[in-house]
């Protein structure tokens, strides 16, 4: 299934601290920006934490119907 993203929220915090505020709205922009492919909620989740390297805390998203 594919998914799109349309509001999420990340754990920006680490061992190092916080990423920067900069960098933290380009990660939230790549993720809206681009169609996930997933299997369920669940694995949407864990694919978009392996990609950017940060928790997502809060997500919402909508269904892509392929025709």
């Amino acid at each position: 299934m594919k998914f799109l993203v349309t509001d999420i929220q990340f754990d920006f915090t680490d061992s190092e601290g916080e990423l920067p505020y900069d960098e933290q709205v380009g990660l939230i922009k790549d993720v809206l920006e681009e169609p996930w492919e997933a299997d369920d909620e669940e694995d949407l989740i864990e694919e978009i934490t392996c990609a950017v390297g940060f928790c997502v805390e809060r997500i919402d998203y909508e269904h892509i119907l392929d025709y």
